[in-house]
Protein backbone atom coordinates (compact mmCIF):
# COMPACT_ATOMS: atom_id res chain seq x y z
CA UNK A 1 0.00 0.00 0.00
CA UNK A 2 1.13 3.85 -0.90
CA UNK A 3 2.01 5.81 1.88
CA UNK A 4 -0.46 8.15 3.06
CA UNK A 5 0.98 11.63 3.72
CA UNK A 6 -0.61 14.98 4.95
CA UNK A 7 0.40 18.44 3.31
CA UNK A 8 0.70 21.42 5.73
CA UNK A 9 1.64 24.73 3.90
CA UNK A 10 -0.53 27.97 3.73
CA UNK A 11 -0.20 28.57 -0.22
CA UNK A 12 -2.71 26.51 -2.38
CA UNK A 13 0.25 27.01 -4.67
CA UNK A 14 2.70 24.96 -2.70
CA UNK A 15 0.61 22.19 -1.88
CA UNK A 16 -0.12 21.43 -5.22
CA UNK A 17 3.68 20.94 -6.15
CA UNK A 18 4.42 18.95 -3.44
CA UNK A 19 0.80 16.81 -3.92
CA UNK A 20 1.98 16.52 -7.50
CA UNK A 21 5.79 15.41 -6.56
CA UNK A 22 4.12 13.02 -4.50
CA UNK A 23 1.69 11.72 -6.62
CA UNK A 24 3.86 10.88 -9.79
CA UNK A 25 6.33 8.90 -7.19
CA UNK A 26 2.97 6.55 -5.73
CA UNK A 27 2.72 8.38 -2.65
CA UNK A 28 -0.88 8.84 -1.69
CA UNK A 29 -1.84 12.21 -0.35
CA UNK A 30 -4.40 11.63 2.43
CA UNK A 31 -5.12 15.71 3.12
CA UNK A 32 -4.33 19.14 2.96
CA UNK A 33 -3.84 22.00 6.15
CA UNK A 34 -3.64 25.67 5.64
CA UNK A 35 -2.40 26.24 9.40
CA UNK A 36 -0.74 24.22 11.95
CA UNK A 37 -4.34 24.40 13.43
CA UNK A 38 -5.47 22.27 10.67
CA UNK A 39 -2.24 19.91 10.62
CA UNK A 40 -2.85 18.30 14.17
CA UNK A 41 -6.51 18.57 13.80
CA UNK A 42 -6.20 16.60 10.61
CA UNK A 43 -3.06 14.12 11.76
CA UNK A 44 -5.32 13.02 14.40
CA UNK A 45 -7.96 12.41 12.22
CA UNK A 46 -6.05 10.57 9.57
CA UNK A 47 -3.46 9.23 11.33
CA UNK A 48 -0.98 9.67 7.48
CA UNK A 49 2.63 8.07 7.50
CA UNK A 50 4.34 10.97 7.29
CA UNK A 51 3.78 14.98 7.34
CA UNK A 52 5.24 17.60 5.27
CA UNK A 53 5.05 20.75 7.51
CA UNK A 54 5.63 24.64 6.17
CA UNK A 55 7.54 26.21 8.87
CA UNK A 56 5.78 30.28 8.58
CA UNK A 57 1.43 29.90 8.68
CA UNK A 58 -0.80 31.59 9.94
CA UNK A 59 -2.45 31.34 13.38
CA UNK A 60 -0.28 28.52 14.28
CA UNK A 61 2.74 28.13 12.59
CA UNK A 62 4.29 24.65 11.98
CA UNK A 63 6.93 24.60 14.81
CA UNK A 64 4.13 24.63 17.16
CA UNK A 65 1.70 22.55 15.33
CA UNK A 66 5.09 19.79 15.02
CA UNK A 67 5.39 19.75 18.94
CA UNK A 68 1.70 19.28 19.40
CA UNK A 69 1.54 16.09 16.65
CA UNK A 70 5.18 14.68 18.32
CA UNK A 71 2.98 15.32 21.93
CA UNK A 72 0.23 12.68 21.06
CA UNK A 73 1.66 10.59 19.03
CA UNK A 74 6.29 10.69 19.69
CA UNK A 75 6.74 8.38 16.53
CA UNK A 76 5.21 10.66 13.82
CA UNK A 77 7.28 11.47 11.00
CA UNK A 78 7.26 14.85 9.83
CA UNK A 79 9.04 17.17 7.15
CA UNK A 80 9.89 20.42 7.58
CA UNK A 81 9.66 22.74 4.86
CA UNK A 82 11.23 26.36 4.77
CA UNK A 83 12.34 29.12 2.42
CA UNK A 84 15.85 29.92 2.02
CA UNK A 85 17.51 31.37 5.33
CA UNK A 86 15.53 29.78 8.08
CA UNK A 87 18.29 27.86 9.70
CA UNK A 88 17.44 28.83 13.10
CA UNK A 89 14.00 27.88 12.58
CA UNK A 90 15.21 24.06 10.74
CA UNK A 91 17.16 23.87 13.93
CA UNK A 92 14.55 24.21 16.28
CA UNK A 93 12.20 21.95 14.46
CA UNK A 94 14.86 19.55 14.44
CA UNK A 95 15.40 19.53 17.81
CA UNK A 96 11.30 19.08 18.44
CA UNK A 97 11.26 16.32 16.35
CA UNK A 98 11.74 16.77 12.50
CA UNK A 99 12.84 13.48 10.81
CA UNK A 100 13.93 16.21 8.04
CA UNK A 101 13.69 19.14 6.18
CA UNK A 102 13.63 20.52 2.54
CA UNK A 103 13.90 23.86 0.77
CA UNK A 104 11.19 25.67 -0.97
CA UNK A 105 11.27 25.62 -4.11
CA UNK A 106 11.13 22.05 -3.99
CA UNK A 107 13.14 19.65 -5.96
CA UNK A 108 11.41 16.82 -6.76
CA UNK A 109 14.73 13.96 -5.74
CA UNK A 110 15.40 16.04 -3.05
CA UNK A 111 11.73 15.82 -1.54
CA UNK A 112 11.38 12.14 -2.22
CA UNK A 113 14.57 10.95 -0.93
CA UNK A 114 13.70 13.23 2.29
CA UNK A 115 10.42 10.98 2.30
CA UNK A 116 11.64 7.40 1.85
CA UNK A 117 14.40 8.22 4.44
CA UNK A 118 11.79 8.76 7.32
CA UNK A 119 9.90 6.05 6.43
CA UNK A 120 12.15 3.49 6.34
Amino acid sequence: MANSILIVDDAAFMRMMIKDILEKNGFKVVGEAQDGNEAVEQYNELKPDLVTMDITMPEKDGITALKEIKQSNPDAKIIMCSAMGQQAMVIDAIQAGAKDFIVKPFQADRVIEAIQKALN
